[in-house]
């Protein structure tokens, strides 16, 4: 895992390979989007993590932003009670590349990653 980028909150951290990916997809986008980082009910173990571009006037006062460097990650305060500490890292390795979510909270992971049990 590569190392965490320092932030003034510690919510959702954010590797520097990570930032550098998300910013790039943004890049690829052409608008100044934030990444909404949240979960939802589903997936191997039960709960599945979700993440997208979204429009920064869609940030209301119950969300938490977390700022790296003027890049933005949102996500509303029930979600942040299951990812408080996710440690979000990237990889481009051939065989398990991709994002990869570190979740102190949980107590099971799927083996794809992408869900987990509280």
């Amino acid at each position: 895992m590569t190392q965490a980028i320092q932030a003034q909150q510690r919510g959702i951290l954010l590797s520097e390979a990570a930032l550098h990916q998300v910013k790039s997809l943004r890049d690829r986008q052409g608008t100044d989007f934030c990444l909404r980082v949240g979960v939802r009910q589903g997936g191997c173990s039960g709960m599945s993590y979700m993440m997208d571009f979204e429009d920064t006037s869609k940030i209301t006062p119950q969300d938490e932003v977390f700022d790296y460097d003027g890049f933005k990650i949102v996500s509303d305060r029930k979600s942040l009670l299951y990812l408080y500490g996710l440690m979000l890292d990237y990889s481009d390795a051939m065989i398990g590349g991709g994002f990869q979510f570190t979740n102190p909270n949980a107590n099971q992971t799927c083996g794809c990653g992408k869900s987990f049990g509280v």
